[in-house]
Parts: C-alpha cells; structure tokens; sequence
C-alpha cells in the first residue's frame, strides 16, 4: 500500500530501515533550514536511534538547498509546488519506522523530538503538536491564525470526524510508518494538515496531542490566511457527505413531510394575518430538494469507498434496503402516482371545478414527477459509483 505520490501511478513505499524519519518540506528557508537540520541531527545522535533528516527542496532559489546539505540532511528536489505534495515525496523516500514531519523556518524545536517518539512508541498512531499552550512564544502566531482560523478549523474536525485536537493545523508532527501507509494521502497543498486528521480518525487511528513550543518564524511566511483557510474549508466540506448532504437532506425531507401533514390538516393553508401561508408549496420544494440532497450524499458515500474509506451505517442501509432495483421501483411509483393525479387535475379543470384543493393536488402530482425524474438518474448514479454493485 502506498504513503502517496506526486504524480499518479508514480509509487512506491521504503522499507523501515532506520528508527526515525524527520521530514522537512522547504520553500526559500536559508536563513533557518541550516540550524533546524543541525538540531534534529544532533537529537538523533543524542537519542540513540538511529536516523535521517530529509529536506523536500520545493524549488528554492535562495540556496536551502545547500544549507541543508551543509547541515546533514539528505535533500530531495521537488519541482511540484505544493506543502502536501513535498511532505509526500519526503515520506515516500524516508526509511524510518517513525516519521516526523516539520516546518523548517525555525518555528518548531527540533533539539527535542522526544514529546512526538515516545508516545509512538508506546502504541500511537500520530501524535499531534499543540502549540496552543504556555510553551507558544509571544508574538509567535499572528492573533487571526491563533484566535479565529486556527480554533475554527480544529472545531470542524472535531465535529466532523471526533478528533480530540485542539490544534489542527500544527506542522509538526508524529506518525507510524505502517499507519501512514492506511491513510493513501493526496492532498497537494496546505489541507494536507487537515486531511491527515480526518483519514487518521476514519481509519481508526490512534491520535494523540502534546504541547510543543512555537516560536516566531525566521524570513518571511508563505502562508495565505485566507486562500490557505478556504482550502481547508474546502476540503472538509468535500470530504464530509453526512454533514453536507446526508444530515440537511434528512431535515428538508422531514419539514417536506411535516408542511405536506399540515396541508392536510387545514384546508386553505394557514392564516398569517395579512398572509396565506399554503404549506404544500413549500412541502413540495422541501421534498424534491431534500432527495436529491440525500441521493447526492449516498453518491457521496459510495465514492469514498473507491477512495478508501470505511463502509458506514448510510452505505450499510443503502445496500440492504435500497439499491437500483428498489430506487427505480419506488421512482416508478411516484411517477404513476404523479400522471393519476395530473389526469384527476385535468378532469377537475375540464369541469371548470378548479379551486385550492385542486391547484394543491397538482403542486404534489409536479413535485411527484420531479422527485422521480431525480431518483432514477440519481439511483443510476449510485450503482454506477458502487464498487459492489
């Protein structure tokens, strides 16, 4: 199974030959890179275990690349731009049992890897850095990153996948080579952060987090609050179908059912003063937005499946109680359901005995229609995604 890589089809995974990996991607660091590799060497001599410092050269053209050198790492060139894509290449070409992943921009402290091994090796899967504690330095983190981004961002996996973090987007890091190769990574950019979390959590990983110090960066940030916080964003919407489709599909179909209950229930609508409120318009909108918003999740759900992710309760139930035979039934049914009504509508119009009740029946035989329309292709959709299928 592969850590990942740079260009599809293009992998491979090392052997665990040497105790720790410490990877570095780098990006124009020639004033820190040096002194962050001198470090992580010497901890490695003074550990005992056995190990390597890999820099990921991200096409510097300030000389890092020889600092690095000069200090005692193995650099590896990565013309593909990308914070994910070089800690990827890093992996795929460390040789260690443990991979420590950091910024070398002199913000984290090398000189002391012991917080992020000793759990690993004590049976943690990944260990977070925390830099969220009294160890963060003053004026270290700009106050937008430390009070807004960072906490909303953490707050987001914790909601979406049960993460106990508090610090999401801490660079430094801890992993187990063997868990790493479960977590098939891919992101390019700055959401490499976040996806190493959400997949970790989908996998069953065992997670931790310790507090690390932070201190404030040597050169100038490449970061971009508010371009790097929407990839972020984005990516977890993207990567959360129960949040975004499934959970608001479920309470559009439910307010359908409840205004269509209504409907049934008060004759004329309701009265909202100056106002006639009639439920089966919006039952009608609610229903045929909420199924196709819950088929877009199942779609969602059976293609995370290719991706690697675990088959969950959604998936279970589509397969054991759905599936395109059942789908495409119930969309049949619903459109012969829809052309009765519409011929009764017609029959009611010929009579010229059109009123509400009849314009009500004809909303419901419409929505009927679409909401069959949408499932069958929709249906089709999912069987084509489904790998059991």
């Amino acid at each position: 199974m592969a850590i990942g890589s740079e260009a599809a089809g293009e992998r491979r995974t090392a052997a665990p030959e040497l105790d720790v990996s410490v990877v570095m991607p780098c990006l124009n660091e020639a004033e820190a890179v040096g002194a962050c590799v001198q470090r992580a060497v010497a901890w490695l001599k003074d550990s005992g275990l056995k190990g390597e410092v890999i820099v990921v050269d991200n096409g510097s053209t300030d000389g890092s690349a020889q600092e690095a050198e000069r200090a005692g790492a193995r650099v590896v060139a990565l013309a593909d731009k990308g914070y994910g894509r070089a800690l990827l290449r890093g992996f795929r070409e460390a040789r260690g049992k443990y991979l420590v992943m950091g910024d070398c921009d002199g913000t984290y402290e090398f000189g002391d890897l012991d917080p992020l091994i000793r759990p690993l090796m004590n049976g943690y899967d990944l260990v977070m850095g925390n830099r969220l504690s009294k160890l963060l330095a003053p004026g270290a983190m700009p106050w937008a990153h430390r009070f807004i981004g960072t906490p909303i961002i953490s707050f987001l996996l914790r909601v979406f996948t049960g993460a106990k973090v508090t610090d999401s987007q801490c660079g430094i890091r801890g992993i187990r080579r063997e868990s790493l190769e479960r977590l098939n990574l891919r992101a390019p950019g700055m959401e490499f952060a976040s996806e190493m979390i959400l997949k970790a959590m989908r996998n069953n990983l065992r997670l931790t987090e310790v507090d690390v110090p932070y201190y404030a960066r040597t050169g100038e940030s490449k970061l971009s609050t508010f371009r790097d916080g929407w990839r972020h964003l984005k990516f977890l919407l993207i990567s959360s179908p129960s949040y975004v489709f499934i959970g608001p599909g479920a309470v559009l179909v439910a307010l359908g059912l409840v205004s269509l209950a209504i409907r049934l229930f008060t004759a004329g609508g309701i009265d909202l003063g100056a106002v006639d409120w009639e439920p089966v318009y919006a039952a009608a909108i609610f229903l045929a937005v909420g199924v196709n918003t819950l088929m877009l999740g199942v779609c969602s759900k059976l293609l995370g499946l290719r991706e690697g992710t675990s088959e969950d309760s959604v998936v279970r139930f589509y397969r054991k109680h759905l599936g395109l035979g059942r789908l495409l039934l119930a969309a049949f049914g619903m459109a012969a359901l829809g052309v009765g009504l519409d011929v009764w509508v017609f029959v009611q119009w010929l009579r010229d005995a059109v009123d509400s009740d009849v314009r009500s029946v004809a909303t419901v035989s419409a929505s009927l229609l679409v909401i069959a329309a949408n499932l069958t292709f929709a249906s089709l959709a999912a069987a084509m995604i489904d790998p059991e299928e």
